[in-house]
Order: structure tokens, then C-alpha cells, then sequence
């Protein structure tokens, strides 16, 4: 894997994301280049040799590795602080790449109850089925963490914010409590980006990012990622993507490298947004409760402007007026089809605002125990604010919240 050269050790983040990739082709392209090969052409028998070995530099199979693919990973190492990084076909095909990695079966995992719900749904039963434990406790209580420690724990996993009701995790609290224990720290930072937060310099191990969310930020494409340490990415997750092809394709590469260019700019103009749609929403009278870090009514309020440089993120959750699960997945999805302008649709991160019911869609394969440890009830929408006029964004809303 090509490694940056030493004059990028200084540059700032907003520099790193449009300058950082790999070396330009004889070409002397400006934007960098979209590698469409499957197979390399060899310099010589013995350099194929050292190479396929791991002695040498160089690429040798798409399945292995790819120029545009490694310049998304540099850019991304770069933006995180992170010494490597390995990406994939999907984020989902990240986190089954670091669990291939890291276990095996009688190791245990600790999870966050209120991550996103394919996740626990892939530790807590597919997982489960090769001899993996998990426990599965709440975000913010770092002492359930702590009590739930056992001698064959290897890995703590937990979003911060989570999705879909932004809750928030300490990360140097987490990343002690399994340094302590031999374990490694994962983050998936799919909410807050690296323009927010950078979970390794508050001690994780691995950052996990599903690059189909901000890190593409128009909804193009999907992508994975793990950035980590060199070791852990050559040794752990590198043998993992060769024997299991969960690799990412170079054109996906391209589109996400390209996105990283305006991460910065694409998350401060959006988090303004969706903290002034936060504040509209918790002075709504058919709203029950508004879920972002921003608000100062967040538990986690301080925490969160702490790690995530000042700012709430893009994504808020909120919950209608309604009395039973009934009224409140009928008024829900009256909110849902009243709208023109904004889309109903489960991804985030794109330019566009999309808007989801969470119990019926992402967390919809959960069973109803589940969901409720996890606090996602009939009655809450999540919103994953875009780029549109606010003043838009507020009236499509409101003409369902106004008319149960």
C-alpha cells in the first residue's frame, strides 16, 4: 500500500482532503485518476513473486488492491489520524471484515444496544451462529461497559451518534476500559465524519465508516472503510479482503475520494441546518420530544460538543404526539406522506434531506424487545438534513405535523 510522502505530515485536514491520494501517473492528472483494471501487468517474474508475497509494494489483483482505491484509503487514513486504512464493497462488509479479523469463536463483544440495526442484528445472531459472543448495553453508561467485562472480551464496538437517536458514548471512557482489558476499541463514525470527530485521538483502535453516507455525501454510491493502526490493517483485515472479496470497486473509490473533498464544508452547512430544524421541531406542538446532540436538552449535550468539535452533526430523530404505538405509527407515517419536497428514503449523508421511520425500515428486522431497549418506538422519524432552504425543509414537514 503506497504511504504519503513526509511533506503531507504537516498539512492541515481541510488540505489533506483534496491533496492527499496517491502519486500522479506520468500524465500529470490534477484530479486523480479512475483505475478501471482487473490484473496488473508484472515488471518481472521475481518483483510478481515479492509482491504477491507482501515483500514489495505494488499491485497485483483488483481483488487486492487498486491506485484509485488506495488513494480514498490514504485520504481517509489522513482525515482520521490514522496510520492505515482497508476499505470495502459496503460499511456493513467493514465491520464483517474487522469481525473476521479480530475473532473467533468463544470471544466475546461488546455492543451498544442502540446501534444501527443491521449491526446488532450481524454480532448479536449471524455471528452468533459461529460461536461469537455479545452483550449489548447501554450507549452512555460507561459502568454497564465496565460490569460487562468478562476474560474472553476482545473488542467494544459503539457508535457515537448512534443512530437513530444520536446518543452519545465517551470515547476515552470506552477506549480505557478495554485497554484495560486487552481489548480493542472500535467507533463507527458514520454521523460525525472526521470534519467532526476523530475518534483515535480519544483512544480508539479502529474507526469504522459506511463511506455511503458522508463521506460520498450525494447518495451515489456505497463504500466501507476501517482505519487503524498498519498492523492491524496488513495483518488483521488485509487477509481478510483477499480471501473474502468484500473489496471496493474503484469507481465507488473515485466517487467517495471526490466526496471528501467538500466533507468539511458539506457537514458545517448542514449541521447549522439541522440545528435550526432541531429548534423548530422542539416548539412544535405535535412534536413529542427531538432527539440532537446540539440541543442543549440532549443527555449528552456537553459530552457531544466535546468530542465532536462544537458541533451536532446532520442527523436528528424526533418523536410525534400520539397516545399508544398505534396512533403513533399512523401519525408517523401521516408526517412521511404528507411531504412533497424532501425524500422518504433510509439512507443519510446525501445534499438532499431524507426522512425515515426507523422501526419499520432500518431497525425493522429487530424484534420488538429489541427496539425497545434500543428506544425506537412507533412514533419516531429520523431526518437527515440536506442542503435545502430551511424555511422548505420546515413547511413539508409541518404539513403533516399540523393536520393529525
Amino acid at each position: 500500500m503506497p504511504s504519503l510522502p513526509p511533506e503531507y505530515a504537516d498539512l492541515h485536514r481541510d488540505t489533506l482532503a483534496v491533496r492527499a491520494a496517491v502519486e500522479r501517473t506520468a500524465y500529470g492528472e490534477n484530479s486523480e485518476a479512475l483505475f478501471l483494471t482487473s490484473g496488473y501487468v508484472q515488471p518481472s517474474a521475481e518483483a510478481a513473486a515479492r509482491r504477491f508475497a507482501g515483500e514489495e509494494d505494488g499491485f497485483t489483483y483488483g481483488r487486492y488492491g487498486n491506485p484509485t482505491v488506495a488513494s480514498f484509503e490514504q485520504r481517509l487514513a489522513a482525515l482520521e489520524g490514522a496510520e492505515a486504512c482497508i476499505s470495502t464493497a459496503s460499511g456493513m462488509s467493514a465491520i464483517l471484515m474487522m469481525c473476521m479479523g479480530l475473532l473467533k469463536a468463544g470471544d466475546h463483544v461488546l455492543c451498544s444496544r442502540s446501534m444501527f440495526g443491521s449491526t446488532i442484528k450481524l454480532i448479536g445472531s449471524d455471528l452468533a451462529k459461529f460461536g461469537v459472543e455479545s452483550s449489548f448495553l447501554p450507549q452512555a453508561d460507561a459502568a454497564a461497559w465496565q460490569a460487562a467485562i468478562k476474560p474472553n472480551t476482545k473488542l467494544l464496538f459503539a457508535e457515537t451518534p448512534t443512530n437513530p437517536l444520536t446518543e452519545v458514548c465517551d470515547i476515552r471512557a470506552l477506549a480505557d476500559i478495554a485497554h484495560n482489558a486487552g481489548a480493542l476499541l472500535c467507533v463507527d463514525n458514520c454521523f460525525a465524519t472526521p470534519a467532526l470527530q476523530r475518534p483515535m485521538a480519544l483512544g480508539a483502535d479502529i474507526v469504522m465508516h459506511s463511506g455511503t453516507k458522508y463521506l460520498d455525501g450525494q447518495g451515489r454510491v456505497m463504500a466501507g472503510a476501517l482505519c487503524a493502526s498498519e498492523e492491524l490493517v496488513t495483518k488483521s483485515f488485509l487477509p481478510v479482503l483477499k480471501s473474502a472479496g468484500m473489496t471496493l470497486a474503484p469507481f465507488n473509490a473515485w466517487v467517495c475520494l471526490k466526496g471528501l473533498e467538500t466533507l468539511d464544508i458539506r457537514m458545517q452547512a448542514q449541521s447549522a441546518r439541522a440545528l435550526a430544524l432541531a429548534h423548530w421541531l422542539e416548539s412544535h406542538p405535535s412534536v413529542a420530544r427531538v432527539f440532537y446532540p446540539g440541543l442543549a436538552s440532549h443527555p449528552q449535550h456537553a459530552l457531544a460538543m466535546a468530542q465532536q468539535s462544537g458541533v451536532g452533526g446532520a442527523v436528528l430523530s424526533f418523536e410525534v404526539q400520539a397516545q399508544g404505538d398505534e396512533q403513533a405509527r399512523q401519525r408517523a407515517f401521516h408526517v412521511l406522506d404528507s411531504m412533497r419536497v424532501l425524500s422518504l428514503s433510509t439512507n443519510l449523508g446525501d445534499t438532499k434531506t431524507l426522512v425515515a421511520h426507523p422501526a419499520s425500515t432500518s431497525h425493522g428486522r429487530l424484534t420488538s424487545e429489541q427496539r425497545s431497549a434500543a428506544g425506537v418506538t412507533q412514533g419516531l422519524i429520523r431526518v437527515a438534513v440536506g442542503l435545502e432552504h430551511l424555511q422548505d425543509i420546515t413547511a413539508d414537514l409541518d404539513r403533516g405535523l399540523t393536520s393529525f
